[in-house]
């Protein structure tokens, strides 16, 4: 495993294990437990997926100490705000059942983000919360926190595939000291991209597939990566990218795959915000 080390000093696994959608209680803690298995150390998870107490249950019953452990959780659009935010976090503390969180996002640039952040810059005052971020923040929305607060995101996680590359995104969070964390990582499989020619064509140069060359640009681009599968041979698969390199040809060729905008979800569409604003996953 490789680590990034985060503007405040945190060193962060550059891969993880997501479990977006995977809500089968059972399934979910199987799930967790190959890929603690397989080494991953990374689990990212969020109070709308539902499934923060079968992976706080699978962390706790595995002998890895919690100090080698990063647990990712995030906040909801619903308990934005400074006094939702702190109750949400101490509900998600104790569904995961430990002392402290790794790191603490805001799941949507939606609501009351701003006094969501001061109830986070609190917690992490406190030590309650090793490193707090933001999640699907548009580089206009990253600077306009950036520059009203006093501690700035360690993590933007957002799409990134080679099909929306977020360049431009990419550049401003550099320039502010934040860490780019992909979510759909392998671009949930659209335009069928496990067959892709060009991905394919590098793949069979090192021996590696289609989803191990997509994993390692990301790797060389500075991405934290949380790719998700049920499948525990593709876990194993997915971390075993650390034996190879790509070349700058290799790389060039990725960057011609970018088509610039997602075709997952748009958060610049009032759509999307209204959508997400009407989600509820509490009372």
């Amino acid at each position: 495993m490789q680590y990034v080390t985060l503007n405040n000093g945190v060193k962060m696994p550059m891969q993880g294990y997501g479990v977006f959608q995977i809500t089968d209680s059972s399934q979910c803690e199987s799930c967790v437990s190959h890929a603690l298995e397989a080494g991953y150390r990374l689990i990212d998870t969020a109070a709308a997926y539902g499934n923060e107490e079968e992976v706080g249950k699978t962390i706790r019953q595995s002998d890895i100490p919690r100090e080698e452990l990063f647990i990712t959780t995030k906040l909801w659009v619903q308990d934005a705000g400074y006094e939702n935010t702190l109750k949400a976090f101490d509900t998600s503390l104790k569904k995961l059942g430990l002392d402290y969180l790794d790191m603490y996002l805001i799941h949507q640039p939606f609501g009351d983000y701003y006094g969501a952040w001061r109830a986070m810059e609190q917690l992490y005052r406190e030590g309650a919360i090793k490193a707090i971020g933001i999640c699907n923040f548009t580089p206009e929305r990253v600077v306009d926190l950036c520059m009203n607060n006093e501690v700035r995101p360690a993590v933007n996680q957002v799409e990134i595939h080679p099909f929306y590359q977020q360049r431009e995104a990419m550049r401003v969070m550099q320039e502010y000291g934040i860490v780019p964390q992909a979510w759909g990582p392998l671009s949930e499989g659209q335009k069928d991209i496990f067959n892709n020619k060009a991905l394919s064509k590098i793949g069979k140069k090192y021996g590696k597939t289609v989803a191990q060359v997509i994993l390692r640009w990301h790797l060389q681009r500075g991405v934290v990566t949380i790719p998700k599968t049920v499948r525990a041979e593709r876990m194993k698969e997915n971390f075993n990218i650390w034996d190879f390199s790509l070349d700058d040809a290799d790389m060039a060729e990725i960057q011609k795959m970018d088509i610039g905008h997602s075709e997952i979800i748009d958060h610049h569409c009032f759509c999307t915000a209204k959508q997400l604003n009407s989600l509820k996953i509490h009372e």
